[in-house]
């Protein structure tokens, strides 16, 4: 850039690019010239995908797991723009935008965090796109809801669900739908791993099993689907094939990155992530940060930082501590990742937590999920306003449910 003010542009809103932004508006830039930051992303909203689930069964409201980016941002000093990445050209530090209101522009900068995010793979299985639904936005959440409220005022018996993955989107989502539906459901995971939760820790997938199973959820392990219609799923277990009356097929497998990382002129492993180094920089490009499910992140003991919120929480911090290094002449610090543990929602009133010695379950599991992941939400004012509503919430249910 020209300009004296140098500009440092974050592509993508969720934790890793938002929690960078927000920690950049915190530093002090005493005796330099305090930079521009722009946040982008493709959508108006911020979302707290650890409370997806709870849209489902009602237990949180859109604007407490969704709040607007310029709500967020509004005492930060940061600049949001809503508008789809289309390209960045590194030899002229711009980049491409198709804004919501300004059409196609360039954006130039001298600092930039492609932090772009994943997305669910679709592969090219018969019928999947035509019937199959994800579970990664909130406009996933949306249909879900739709979905479910229309086959619920079905005049069926039956409410037929069946879930592709048995990782902890799968499970999560599964428990939650299993409160919903109650006796009505009739949910079942579909697994081609020999067991559900491979990588979660065994009292974790203990209890998760336990959980499902009391609420009458199927597991399907070493099975695959071949096949979806509008009515049924055709599921491969070793030799044999079988055809399964279904409602509706969620598909929750996998993470993959953007065609637009994928194709990007920088360095990639084989799954299309950006080769960055400990300080999260991509591979021979100094002013230019990935991080969360777009980079392949290792850290100063040559850890694999994990594709997860926790990883991207940790990173955001040490991505804005190097930028801030880069711009104020500072030496920069190596990403220390340290694995704080794992927590699953199994239901409305069930959880598990593992991690740092602790090992939780039941309401006191959901408990100590629900003020985590409060202390973890983007700004204080946020985790104000969404702590007196749960505080205040059972009184007013109370009161409406109360006899005149």
């Amino acid at each position: 850039m020209t300009d004296a003010r140098p500009r440092i542009c974050i592509l993508g809103g969720g934790f890793g690019g938002l929690y960078t932004a927000l920690r950049l508006g915190q530093l002090s830039w005493e005796g330099h010239t305090p930079p521009e930051i722009v946040l982008v992303d493709q959508r108006d909203r911020f979302l707290f995908a650890p409370f997806l689930y709870e849209l489902i069964t009602e237990e949180m409201q859109t604007w407490e797991i969704a709040p607007p980016f310029v709500e967020l941002l509004a005492e930060s000093g940061v600049i949001f723009r809503q508008a789809e990445v289309t390209a960045i050209d590194f030899d002229r530090q711009k980049v491409l935008l198709n804004g919501q209101d300004k059409g196609t522009e360039s954006l130039a900068f001298d600092q930039l965090v492609i932090a772009l995010g994943g997305q669910t793979p679709l592969p090219n299985l018969p019928g999947l796109k035509e019937h199959g639904l994800g579970f990664r936005t909130l406009e996933d959440a949306y249909k879900l809801k739709q979905k479910l409220k229309s086959l619920e005022q079905a005049d069926t018996e039956k409410v037929r669900v069946a879930i592709v993955g048995g990782g902890y989107s799968g499970v999560e989502l599964a428990a939650k739908l299993g409160d919903r539906l109650g006796e009505r459901g009739r949910i079942r995971i579909i697994e081609r791993g020999k067991e559900i939760l491979a990588m979660s820790p065994e009292f974790n997938r203990q209890q998760a099993q336990a959980s499902l199973s009391a609420k009458g959820i199927w597991v399907d392990t070493e099975t695959t689907v071949t096949a979806i219609t509008a009515h049924d799923v055709t599921l491969q277990f070793r030799e044999q094939e079988d055809v399964i009356p279904v409602d509706l097929v969620l598909w929750t497998v996998g993470t993959t990155v953007s065609p637009l990382i994928r194709n990007l002129a920088l360095p990639h492993n084989n799954q299309g992530q950006l080769k960055t180094n400990a300080q999260l920089q991509v591979e021979g490009k100094t002013n230019i940060f990935a991080l969360g499910d777009g980079a392949q992140g290792r850290d100063a003991s040559g850890q694999l930082i994990p594709t997860t919120a926790q990883g991207a929480f940790q990173q955001a911090n040490y991505c804005a501590w190097n930028i801030w290094a880069n711009l104020t002449d500072r030496p920069l610090l190596p990403c220390r990742y340290q694995p704080l543990g794992e927590m699953l929602a199994l239901g409305t009133d069930g959880a598990v937590l593992s991690g740092l010695g602790i090992k939780l379950s039941g309401p006191a599991a959901v408990l100590a999920r629900r003020l985590v992941y409060l202390y973890r939400f983007p700004t204080w004012q946020h985790q104000l306003t969404v702590g007196l509503n749960w505080l205040t919430r059972p009184l007013g249910d109370w009161l409406k449910n109360e006899p005149s």
